[in-house]
């Protein structure tokens, strides 16, 4: 027994076994009720001797209370037989639950042997969502429903006899709205009449409050089943009521507010004082719907008169007045009064009765051909006193002459007619005209037909109904004439491969316009296509049909041979044989290959190999047998799983001529520069092996001719110029000659070595002296280090600031004179120059020159761009006068 302590809401319950957190395993032999906390064991065994104590947890704290322990031993006095099943834990004889909730039913039985648990449903299947837990010793029902209500059933069964637990599961559901009250005004002496339904397991009952207190039948009040009927209300029945539908389950309220009215007549401002215009022998109401409560008597009058009624004119049951078959002795002023016990209030209304309004358009049916126009001619007779107003419709909608392109245009030409322009007719312009003419008193209208005539429209689906290697038969159905017979059709089909649209063949020749099918002709096989009709008739070729599901015609033989069969060049002993590859659009079939067959001249019998790759361009035939440039005559055939097709024109290919045999000779190498070799050589003719171009092979004299660096040329040249190359560096240099069939010997290794590098330094310490436009220059000379070139003289750069281009000035002193040729700011810039090039040059001077190579007697100045002890004498020297330079 687990005695829980008391507790709210909901706990679940486990047993720990000796000592947390060894707990106890629930399985066929032992059970933990959920509804007391206590644990059955059917069967004892020796292992479950041991203390045993119940934990409780709350499920929204989690907080965790245990019992004290509960020793369980093993008696040694006697030892228990076998009997049958005792049912210890077993579900209440009733069971109730609400709809949509969750119901546990649990059963355990202690037995030997352990009894096995079965559960049922008596008279029907147990819900397919229900679910057995812990051994099927509990049922499971999610969401219950009304129709899973019944009798259960739980036997416990072993091999000594079985017993069984009945007991019944009702399902229960709280009321629920179907109709509400709605808040109600009514006038004093009405009856009200208010119902309210709700549904619910079991049926609810109905009370009544207002105001909040019980309401009780009474002499003008009634009350059955959920229905409230109050006859002639008073001011005293105003407030609020609630209606409560209850069970034993719960409560649902519904409310509503009553209103009494209880006033004078009034009416709306817009029917205080109105003017109604309109024709003879029209019929008019003219309204009078006071506002009251009590319903208002209702009186007429014309001028000062009663009104009396007849036939023609009536007064309805809402107060308004009717006036049938209007005439001129209707018009005048009518008053309406209206009166009830709280006072009185009227409306006046003034009657117009006018000559009715006739219209006339013209023309009455139009027949146009599209891009055509048309003049539609409305006229109107009215009265003179009123003003007129025309509109325009198509097909009854109101034409927008702003959106519809500039087709339509509204001409008023007088006050009493107007026209209606159509430019550049369209098929979608065609239909009903309009022209509605209102007054003040009347709307009349009519209207004309246009019919526009164009050409056809899209004929209907296409279907192929029969297909072969060259030939589709199709069928369609007509599209619309527009009015125009269609004289006939065109068929149009469309592959991976046609540029578009293309009209195909056909049989017949001509589709005349009364024909649904025709047969596409010369088609390619096995190719992918899909077909269009296009339809003309007398006026022109309309658009073309929705296209046709994609069909591949049936494979055949291939009827179309590679084209340009030529020979390419090869290596020595082989023929290399080489064609266009055949369109996958003529290939005709799956499987598609090329047969090459090809013979030396002169013999009979043909050598024939497979090609399988339908992408294939060229076959090579090796044979060492074969000398240089043998001529072949060689054909070139194709087949698909269809067969084998045609060969192409016989053509005479030689095989290859072979590689070069001689090397090169005279090969000389020349250093140009810090990093260029210029390599030249010269070639023997030979009548096999006749060269494509060169191969030059360099490497640095520590390293092996492998690691060789290579350059090629192409044709009949015979030098290169090697850049890129290390400076001050010797290199080992081979020519070999090459062509498709591979390369030819190399030549005997000569060598060379690149030019030391240019100096590093800069010249420094420049001076200038400017005079105008010349500037005179000097510098300290450059000393090259040991693995640099000499100095052979100086370059000095002067360029416009703006511009790439610099002019050059090349002196072996270390001065010179620069002449400004313009106005503007020069850059100038000096550098050794050696064989090995250009040096690094120094920093940029900036010089403005005003006068732009005229020579001013402006005062000198002069410029130190960087000075030292070393530069005294150069300085000295610049001061000198640039004449005696």
């Amino acid at each position: 027994m687990c005695s829980p302590p008391l507790h709210s809401p909901e706990i679940i319950y486990s047993w720990v076994f000796n000592e947390f957190p060894s707990f106890v395993a629930e399985d066929s032999r032992r059970f933990i009720s959920q509804e007391t906390g206590n644990l059955y064991i059917s069967k004892v065994q020796t292992s479950d001797v041991g203390s045993y104590i119940c934990l409780v947890k709350n499920t929204v704290t989690n907080a965790r209370v245990l019992s004290p322990p509960t020793p369980l031993t093993l008696r040694n006095d006697g030892v228990m037989g076998e009997y049958e099943p005792k049912i210890e834990v077993h579900f209440p004889y009733t069971v109730t639950a609400a709809r949509g909730t969750t119901v546990k039913m649990e059963c355990f039985a202690l037995g030997n042997p352990v009894p096995t648990i079965s559960w049922r449903k008596v008279n029907g299947h147990n819900p397919s969502k229900a679910r057995l837990r812990k051994s099927q010793a509990v049922l499971e029902i999610p969401n219950v429903q009304l129709e899973d209500a019944g009798m259960y059933e739980c036997k416990a069964e072993n091999s000594r006899g079985r017993n069984v637990f009945r007991g019944q599961l009702q399902v229960y559901t709280y009321p629920h709205w179907v109709e509400k009250l709605n808040d109600t005004q009514l006038d004093s002496g009405d009856q009200l009449r208010w119902e309210c339904k709700a549904t619910g397991k079991p049926r609810p009952t109905y009370r009544w409050l207002k105001n909040g207190v019980p309401l009780w039948p009474q002499s003008r009040i009634e009350m059955v089943n959920g229905v409230l009927m109050i006859h002639s209300v008073n001011v005293s029945d105003a407030g609020m009521y609630q209606c409560l539908a209850e069970n034993k389950y719960g409560t649902i309220y519904a409310s509503a507010e009553l209103k009494i009215l209880a006033s004078a007549p009034t009416f709306p401002l817009n029917q205080m004082r109105k003017t109604i215009i309109i024709t003879k022998g029209q019929e008019v109401v003219i309204e009078c719907k006071p506002q009251a409560s009590p319903k208002p008597t209702i009186t007429w009058k014309k001028g000062d008169k009663a009104l009396r009624e007849s036939k023609r004119i009536t007064i309805l049951p809402h107060g308004s007045l009717r006036i049938l078959n209007a005439s001129k002795s209707d018009e005048g002023r009518y008053l309406c009064q209206g009166v009830n016990v709280f006072g009185s209030a009227e409306i006046i209304a003034s009657l117009s009765v006018k000559e009715p309004t006739r219209i006339e358009l013209t023309p009455k049916k139009i027949e146009l051909t599209v891009g055509e126009s048309i003049v539609l001619s409305c006229k109107a007779l009215h009265d003179s006193t009123l003003d007129v107003t025309f509109y325009w419709t198509l097909n009854g909608q109101p034409i927008d002459f702003e959106k519809e392109g500039g087709h339509f245009e509204s001409i008023k030409a007088q006050a009493s007619s107007a026209d209606l322009m159509i430019r550049n007719i369209l098929l979608m312009h065609a239909g009903r005209y309009g022209c509605r003419v209102q007054t003040a008193a009347d709307t009349v209208s009519d209207e004309t037909e246009l019919l526009v005539r164009g050409p056809p429209g899209p004929p209907g689906v296409v279907i192929v109904e029969e297909i072969t290697d060259t030939t589709a038969t199709l069928s369609w159905s007509p599209g619309a004439d527009n009015h125009s017979p269609i004289s006939l059709y065109n068929l149009q089909a469309r592959s991976p491969f046609s540029l578009g649209w293309q009209t195909v063949k056909t049989v017949p020749d001509m589709i005349s316009g009364d024909m649904e099918s025709a047969m596409a002709v010369e088609l390619n096989p096995w190719v992918e296509y899909e077909f269009r009709v296009v339809a003309t008739n007398q006026i022109g070729t309309g658009d073309p049909s929705a296209p046709s599901r994609v069909i591949r015609t049936n494979e055949a033989v291939p009827k179309t041979p590679p084209a340009n069969v030529s020979g390419r060049s090869g290596r020595r002993h082989e023929l290399v044989i080489a064609w266009e590859p055949v369109s996958e659009e003529f290939q005709n079939g799956e499987g598609f290959g090329y047969i090459v067959a090809f013979r030396p001249n002169g013999t009979r019998g043909w050598k024939e190999k497979m090609v399988t790759s339908s992408d294939a361009s060229k076959f090579i035939y090796r044979d060492e047998s074969v000398p240089p440039l043998t001529p072949f005559e060689v054909k070139v055939g194709v087949y698909n799983n269809k067969g084998d097709g045609p060969f192409s024109p016989i053509v005479v290919i030689c095989s290859a001529e072979g590689e070069p045999t001689a090397a090169p000779i005279d090969v000389k190498a020349t250093s140009l520069s810090v990093s260029e070799i210029l390599v030249a050589w010269k070639h023997i003719k030979e009548s096999l092996g006749r060269p494509q171009g060169f191969e030059v092979g360099y490497w640095k004299d520590m390293e092996q001719e492998e690691a060789a660096e290579k350059v090629k040329t192409e044709g009949n040249e015979s030098s290169i110029l090697l850049t890129g190359l290390e400076g001050n560096t010797l290199y080992h240099l081979t020519v070999r000659a090459y062509n498709a069939a591979g390369y030819g010997p190399p030549s005997t290794a000569v060598r060379a070595a690149t030019k030391k590098s240019p100096p590093s330094q800069a010249p420094s310490n420049i001076m200038w002296i400017q005079d105008g436009s010349h500037v005179s220059l000097g510098w300290e000379p450059v000393r090259p280090l040991p693995n640099e070139s000499d100095v052979m003289g100086y370059k000095v750069l002067f360029r416009q600031e703006g511009q790439s281009n610099s002019q050059v000035i090349e002196t072996q002193k270390t001065s010179a004179v620069v002449l400004l040729p313009d106005v503007g700011v020069y850059i100038i810039e000096v550098c050794a120059v050696s064989e090995g090039g250009d040096g690094t040059a120094s920093p940029q001077i900036r010089v403005p020159s005003f006068s732009g190579g005229k020579v001013t007697s402006a005062q000198s100045t002069l410029h130190v761009l960087s000075t030292s002890s070393s530069s005294v004498t150069l300085l000295l020297a610049l001061m000198v006068p640039s004449a005696s330079w």
